[in-house]
């Protein structure tokens, strides 16, 4: 526990003159890393996988586009769009055809070049209905992609991905989607070796170990060496991949560290460059003491809680907004995470690309036990304890404790506080095995599709039950197929007004990113979409 701001910069010095007095034995991960160009990086959790077309969480993120490359890739700076596997692209005046040139030198791991085809061998199984991948609906754009992926078309040479020649890929869409290109930089999208998921099983094998230490072949700008379960994650530097020149790190080592305040600590002690938290009660001490290595800043991500609507009593969409207009949003924000979070009525951010979301209810008591009564449970009378369930992080406790607080002052009713580890509680949601659970949600690009195309029913990302058929005819295919951006923006408002009327989610917070940063980190600028891009990043050797 931090007593006084001066315990921070004690720590670091003494750890920097240990070093410096010890030599090398005792030299700290840090140190080491700067002079040899190691990247430590605490990563959050324990990766699910490996394999881009099944997982679906941020620590896979940030090792996957290290290890993968789709057609382009982003400028960390600018959010611009860059070349990736493809080095040129075209598209059609009415915005439908994308022709894309594959680079000559782009290399596969074990030497194979990348082509055209494996990109489309890559979107037919990423589509397969037999996969189950959750972010198909990323391909929906492509023409019968969602056709293929529901089980209704069986031929893929019907889906509008074809190969030209070995170096030119083509995608029809069915109607402009001005976002596609950001699309085709999420790791849902990338090409995976086929020769090597096929030696190990069927293509669309769920429990294959093709993507595992010593199978997996990738063509990103690093290759996977290591992978020691509950310990770290090591990639190095790739010498066949085509911009090897540009990438200055010669390895990363991702960290799985949930206990935030382990990682903190682990900061502080010279074993890590970077953070992927602060622990809430500490940021006040850092932003006063080491403001240089504190880094807060807008996120395009959302904070909420999803409801099975499956399951009574939450079935009941009175109930489900009941829970909403209960809960003191701006207080939890002030208090529990020292104003870092933002309090939110929506699921999309305020201000993305200029959209604003509609504003359907407020914190309200009153009104919520007048809902909870006209459902059958004046003053909470008989209503069913449930189970609230979060992954295992210290603030997502807090802020549960204080909801379960708010409930029970403000409704007279009992929650129970559940918390799993990582990959347990990804499998929860996706069994729908829950009732209540905290879910976040990063923006893959910037359009407020990104977050309102999950909740179509049956989406890969969709785990409340949520169905309604006007959401999906606006999200499916009147918003994309309207050029006019302030026609589009109304029809999302209208989208996500029957979303937060019928309630499957429960928006509590727009986020902001909170890391701590060795200043010899470089390349690693803040952005909305807190993205990196690892060729670009580098660390400044100690002087």
């Amino acid at each position: 526990m931090i007593k006084t701001t001066g315990f921070l910069r004690l720590s670091l010095l003494l750890s920097l003159l240990i070093t410096a007095c010890s030599g090398g034995d005792t030299e700290t991960r840090v140190v080491a890393g700067n002079r040899e160009g190691v990247l430590h990086f605490g990563n959050y959790g324990e990766p699910q996988g490996l394999d881009p077309h099944i997982v679906t969480g941020v620590p896979e993120h940030y090792i996957l586009t290290s290890l993968f490359e789709g057609l382009v890739t982003k400028n960390p700076y600018t959010l611009d769009i860059e070349p990736g596997v493809a080095e040129s692209w075209e598209i059609s005046e009415d915005g439908l055809t994308y022709t894309f040139h594959l680079r000559d030198d782009a290399k596969w791991s074990n030497g194979d070049p990348v082509t055209a085809e494996d990109f489309r061998w890559s979107f037919q199984r990423a589509t397969s209905p037999l996969l189950g991948s959750e972010y198909s609906y990323m391909y929906y754009p492509i023409v019968n992609a969602e056709a293929y992926n529901s089980g209704n078309l069986a031929d893929f040479d019907q889906v509008g991905v074809k190969v030209l020649d070995e170096l030119t890929l083509q995608l029809q869409l069915h109607s402009p989607t001005p976002y596609l290109l950001q699309l085709l930089d999420h790791y849902s999208l990338f090409p995976v070796h086929r020769a090597t998921v096929e030696a190990f099983g069927d293509a669309t094998d769920r429990l294959s170990n093709w993507a595992r230490e010593g199978n997996i072949v990738t063509n990103g700008s690093f290759v996977l060496t290591e992978w020691q379960i509950n310990s770290h994650v090591r990639v190095e530097k790739n010498p066949l991949y085509w911009d090897a020149d540009k990438v200055k790190l010669n390895a990363i080592v991702f960290y799985p560290t949930e206990n935030q305040i382990t990682e903190e600590r682990m900061f502080r002690d010279g074993q890590l460059h970077w953070t992927r938290e602060i622990p809430l009660e500490k940021i006040p001490a850092y932003q006063q003491d080491q403001p240089e290595v504190t880094r807060i800043a807008p996120y395009l991500g959302s904070y909420f809680y999803m409801m099975n609507t499956t399951r009574p009593p939450l079935d009941d969409a009175r109930i489900r907004r009941a829970l909403a207009m209960a809960v003191d949003r701006d207080l939890i924000a002030e208090t529990v995470t020292q104003g870092v979070y933002r309090g939110s009525t929506s699921l999309v951010p305020p201000g993305t690309k200029g959209y604003e979301p509609p504003k359907t209810f407020s914190f309200d008591p009153e009104g919520a036990r007048h809902l909870l009564a006209e459902a059958g449970y004046p003053d909470g009378e008989g209503f069913p304890a449930f189970d609230l369930l979060y992954n295992t992080h210290e603030d997502h406790r807090k802020i549960a404790v204080a909801i379960q607080q708010m409930w029970m002052q403000n409704l007279n009713i009992t929650v129970n506080l559940v918390n799993q580890e990582w990959k347990v509680y990804l499998d929860s949601q996706n069994n729908m095995n829950y009732q209540v659970a905290r879910r976040g949600w990063i923006g893959d690009y910037v359009d407020p599709y990104t977050f309102l195309g999950m909740y179509i029913t049956d989406g890969g990302n969709n785990k409340t039950g949520f169905s309604n058929a006007r959401y999906d005819e606006i999200i499916l295919s009147q918003a994309p197929s309207e050029l006019d951006q302030e026609k589009r923006y109304k029809l999302y408002r209208e989208a996500e007004t029957i979303l937060l009327e019928e309630m499957p989610i429960l928006p509590i917070f727009t986020y902001q990113y909170k890391h701590l940063a060795s200043t010899n980190l470089k390349g690693m600028p803040d952005n909305i979409m807190d993205y990196y891009n690892w060729k670009y990043a580098y660390l400044e050797p100690d002087e």
